[in-house]
């Protein structure tokens, strides 16, 4: 199903309780393995284009989203997956984003993000695409396991 691309939500007013189940699952994750920042609802079986996220002290609920801008510039990092816990890919992701999203009531908001930010909400939207973090790896070297990077 993670290979699944997700279909936009007709009626936003719809998916509050799946961003109820979202914020959830993602809470019991953490909790339980101690990290994770975001999570889209392909990875609760629901393909529909929703994302729940929560990252420097801040909740986002984002409905139908959609990239109107991303920078040339990149940066590297280790990635983490709510999907694949104990696997970690080398990969690269555009510094500065523009995303366009609705909220449950339907209105149309624009979201401009940056580093940390960014980088979860391009992660979060590659699943809703079907596309996973190790589909980003250039070589066998850019997959590693979390305990092995964390001890570097």
């Amino acid at each position: 199903m993670l290979r699944e691309t997700s279909t936009p939500v007709e009626d936003p007013s719809t998916a509050r309780l799946l961003l109820r189940d979202l914020r959830a699952t993602l809470l019991d994750f953490r909790r339980r393995q101690g990290f994770g920042r975001g999570i889209s609802a392909v990875q609760i079986g629901e393909t529909r284009r929703v994302i729940y996220m929560e990252i420097e002290g801040r909740e986002y609920e984002l409905i139908n989203p959609e990239f109107t801008w991303r920078s040339e510039e990149k940066f590297e990092l280790w990635d983490d997956c709510f999907s694949f816990p104990e696997l970690m890919v080398r990969l690269e992701r555009h510094r500065r984003i523009v995303l366009r999203y609705q909220r449950a009531t339907g209105e149309w908001r624009v979201l401009e993000a940056e580093d940390s930010l960014a980088e979860l909400i391009q992660h979060e939207m590659d699943h809703l695409d079907g596309v996973l973090a190790v589909d980003h790896a250039r070589t066998s070297h850019d997959l590693a396991m979390r305990a092995q990077v964390l001890r570097k």
